[in-house]
């Protein structure tokens, strides 16, 4: 079966100012947006920006890789008609080239695309880009560490490049890596995660700024693209590879079942607007061990609350947030007092089980939040 690779025609027509693309890897959709930025420059001389979170993921070959399927599938030569062959990457811009008739490679005189990265921002900020107006943010979703306050660098990246005008459009690209990113939350964007494959949704906020959001289709069928065939084992992490589903590590479950009596403290965590409930349980481990231990059983188990907190002035909460009340910590892995630290400890040792992959990876990323504020 032959395998098509994604296009960008349906979303282009609910003609959004933002354009957020999420789905399998390798579909398709940075190469679909870097040949729609190909085609506004030769028919228009508008340039684009290419944007990372660090300059690392451009610098160099990877730099110089960006447009290779391009290059390979004739794609500069068809759109440039026949004017240009490839693409040379330097200095953070991307130019044009061929051979000429001695055989020796020749570019063009101006960049036709232009890298920015957010963790250096500052370095753009003096710098005017009036002609650009396609914008890509590529592999926006990260399962690894966002930047402080990522969505406002983003944001004055776009300040940056845009200046006064409003003729740019924005590309945010990424693969379904993970379903808690502060970017839904930045830009009102509620019901990503439990979009249907191939549908798209708009959304727009009290000033008319429309924003398109894709969750591209699994291509045909999981057997579509013969590389599958490398990543068909048991393992649900993967289905991320082959059918785009959002990617979920496993996370331990509960053990073994216990009573409301066997519970000795609650605590809560909230994180991405959600609110779990976390319970420190101690029992008898008959149930699951040799009977003849007769020690105790101390860990904590985590499931969703589905109701407000009952007594938010005295309960221990972990939140991102600022709040004043001393019940209130910003940082699980910064503990101050002696219950804090037990409260570590299960983490520290393993001694913790979800009611879910989902509460394991809220969880997760709130961890990972709380490593991250650790180097500031």
């Amino acid at each position: 079966m032959e395998h098509k690779y994604y296009s960008l025609a349906p979303i282009l027509q609910k003609k959004a100012r933002y354009n957020m693309i999420i789905g399998l890897r390798s579909n398709g959709k940075t190469y679909a947006a870097l040949r729609h930025g190909l085609v506004e420059f030769f028919n228009t001389g508008s340039e684009m920006a290419y944007i990372r979170r660090y300059r690392e993921d451009f610098r160099g070959k990877r730099g110089e890789q960006l447009f290779a399927a391009l290059i390979a599938n004739n794609e500069i030569y068809t759109i440039s008609k026949g004017e240009w062959t490839g693409v040379k990457y330097m200095s953070s811009r991307w130019y044009f080239t061929k051979k000429n008739a001695k055989g020796e490679e020749v570019r063009s005189t101006k960049p036709f695309c232009f890298a920015f990265s957010l963790s250096e921002m500052e370095h753009d900020k003096s710098v005017s880009y009036p002609d650009i107006r396609t914008i890509i943010f590529d592999e926006f979703i990260t399962r690894q560490y966002y930047l402080n306050d990522e969505f406002v660098i983003f944001c004055n990246v776009l300040s940056t490049i845009i200046r006064l005008r409003d003729d740019a459009t924005i590309f945010m690209l990424a693969n379904t890596v993970n379903k808690y990113c502060p970017y839904f939350k930045e830009m009102g964007l509620k019901h990503i995660t439990s979009m249907d494959p191939g549908t798209i949704d708009t959304y727009k906020t009290v000033a008319g700024l429309r924003i398109a959001v894709e969750y591209c289709a699994t291509l045909e069928t999981k057997k579509s693209r013969p590389s599958d065939i490398y990543f068909s084992f048991d393992n649900p992490k993967l289905e991320m590879i082959t059918g785009g589903v959002w990617e979920l590590d496993i996370y331990p479950h509960l053990p073994c079942r216990y009573t409301p009596a066997d519970i000795i403290f609650q605590y809560f965590i909230e994180f991405d607007s959600q609110l779990l409930q976390c319970e420190v349980v101690n029992f008898s481990p008959t149930t699951i061990y040799d009977q003849k231990t007769n020690s105790q059983v101390c860990f904590t188990y985590i499931h969703a609350k589905t109701t407000e907190l009952k007594y938010p002035d005295t309960d221990i909460v972990f939140t991102t947030r600022y709040d004043p009340r001393p019940n209130w910590f910003r940082n699980i892995l910064r503990p101050v007092g002696e219950v804090d630290k037990k409260i570590l400890s299960f983490f520290r040792t393993y001694q913790v089980y979800y009611q879910d992959n989902e509460i394991g990876e809220i969880v997760n990323n709130y961890i990972k939040y709380c490593t991250k504020d650790m180097t500031h």
